[in-house]
């Protein structure tokens, strides 16, 4: 049964296979593997979006979840949300954007703008990922970890 504890890894689960679906976009098309392409990119929008909404079910049920770590671990961690947060949120507009000129077959104008959204979204994508194993996993204190060890 699928339990609200259970969103954080299922989240980082979608980043990543998201993450795996847009190199595996841009290898295909390199190779001129357009109708693959189009299918990892779609693929990586709907991941992308079923993390978008069970993120928000999760953080509007939980609220916000406080980082344990200390000194440069809890830098560190909050260097990489900000940067996080703040790509993911420039990322939807590319995103959509080059979704459309796609799907709209506007190839030239396509290219130009996932030039510019592929590496921020692979990188919001990792990052995600990066941020659950550090909130999650690699904390004793975290939520998960306790709700678990009970």
């Amino acid at each position: 049964m699928l339990t609200l504890n259970l969103l954080p890894t299922i989240n980082a689960l979608l980043n990543g296979a998201s993450a795996i679906l847009l190199v595996l976009g841009f290898v295909l098309i390199r190779q001129k593997r357009i109708r693959a392409h189009r299918i990892c990119m779609l693929s990586a929008f709907t991941t992308s979006a079923l993390f978008l909404a069970s993120y928000l079910v999760y953080h509007l049920q939980v609220g916000s979840v406080a980082f344990a770590g200390q000194d440069s671990v809890r830098l560190l961690y909050y260097a990489i949300l900000v940067s996080h947060v703040g790509l993911a949120i420039l990322v939807v507009p590319l995103g959509l954007t080059a979704l459309f000129f796609g799907l709209t077959r506007r190839f030239a104008r396509h290219k130009g703008v996932a030039h510019k959204a592929l590496p921020l979204w692979l990188y919001v994508s990792i990052t995600g990922v990066i941020v659950y194993l550090m909130l999650y996993q690699l904390s004793p204190s975290s939520p998960v970890i306790t709700q678990l060890t009970k």
